[in-house]
Parts: C-alpha cells; sequence; structure tokens
C-alpha cells in the first residue's frame, strides 16, 4: 500500500471510520506484528504491542505526515514501544514444556524425531537471534524480513547509514558463529561460509 493510499484512510480514520481502520490494520498488523515478536519473543505482549501502535493511529492520524514510507513510521512507534518494554522487563527464564517434546516423540510416525530435531533447529536459530545485542537483532529483521533499506533503518534508528551497515556486518558474523556452534552440537554440521 502506498503512501497516497494510506494518506487518504487515515483522512477517513480521522473522520472516525472504522471501515478505513480495519484495511489499515489488514494491511499493516501482520507485518508489525512479526517486527514486535521478532524484538520480543513473547506473542501475547507483541499483540498488545501491536494494538497500542494502532490505537495510536487511531487517536490521531493526522501525526503522519507522508515524509517516510508508512511502514517505516508505523514500525518507528512500535520501536518505541519495545524499547520501554525492554525496560519494564525482569529477567526470567523460559523453559521448554515437556509435554509439548513427549507429544511429538511418543508419536507412532517415523518421522517424530526428524520433527523434534526441526523443531530444535528453529529453537536454536530463536536464540541465536536473542543472543544478538537489540540494534543489531533489529537491524537484522527490518533488513532482511521487512525488506527495508539501509537508509530507512539508519533514519529508524537514529544513525547513520554506516552504522547501519556495520552492526548488518557483525550481527551476520554473531550469527554464523552461534549457527555454527549449534550445527557442529548437533552432529558436525558446517555452514560453509553461509551467513543470513
Amino acid at each position: 500500500m502506498d503512501n497516497d493510499e494510506v494518506l487518504r484512510l487515515l483522512g477517513r480514520i480521522e473522520r472516525a471510520d472504522e471501515a478505513a481502520f480495519r484495511e489499515l490494520y489488514r494491511a499493516f498488523s501482520r507485518r508489525l506484528y512479526a517486527y514486535v515478536l521478532r524484538q520480543l519473543g513473547d506473542p501475547a505482549q507483541a499483540e498488545e504491542i501491536v494494538a497500542d501502535t494502532l490505537y495510536e493511529v487511531w487517536r490521531r492520524p493526522a501525526t503522519f505526515r507522508g515524509d517516510a514510507q508508512f511502514s517505516t513510521w508505523l514500525i518507528g512507534i512500535a520501536r518505541n514501544k519495545v524499547l520501554m518494554a525492554f525496560r519494564s522487563r525482569k529477567p526470567d527464564a523460559i523453559h521448554d514444556d515437556i509435554a509439548d517434546v513427549a507429544e511429538i516423540v511418543a508419536a507412532d510416525d517415523p518421522s517424530a524425531f526428524e520433527i523434534l530435531a526441526q523443531q530444535q533447529r528453529h529453537e536454536g536459530v530463536r536464540d541465536c537471534m536473542k543472543k544478538l545485542s537489540n540494534e543489531h537483532r533489529e537491524c537484522v529483521h527490518l533488513v532482511f524480513y521487512e525488506g527495508m533499506g539501509l537508509a530507512e533503518v539508519a533514519s529508524l534508528q537514529a544513525c547513520p547509514e554506516n552504522t547501519v551497515k556495520t552492526r548488518l556486518f557483525h550481527a551476520r558474523q554473531k550469527l554464523k558463529n552461534c549457527l555454527q556452534r549449534l550445527l557442529q552440537r548437533e552432529g558436525g554440521g558446517s555452514l560453509a561460509g553461509a551467513a543470513p
């Protein structure tokens, strides 16, 4: 959805047009949720932040002036809410539910262990992403999952474009090293120079 279409919808939202808001919500809520979830790792908290972010749009649609892409502006609002959530978080450990794993292993399907191994790899990638600094994780998500350009990310993170390049370089190296260690623990696999 381009900015002209978004601005038309925002004009309608300013007049309390709920249909326009639903259209905007359908167009942007999934991407926004994916971004927030990637940052926080908590689906319930991600849903709450998405709702809060879009509620800001409902309350004050005229604050978007069209200077940047609407999705970049929207992620900027969500980013501030994510940062506030990080500041208010208390450290806690996330434990796997053994019953979930037992259900997979107990299945009669011969591929049960393959499913379990795949689930563990996905968890390994998530764990490697969590080990990145907030700035590095955010850069990776915005560039590789949201498809944003370096200039957009630099604007969102309020830093020079070269800083974004450096963050991406270091994030990719850290992910590669982390994933390499994961593969070695699983049986001596190799990434053979691959990087996210």
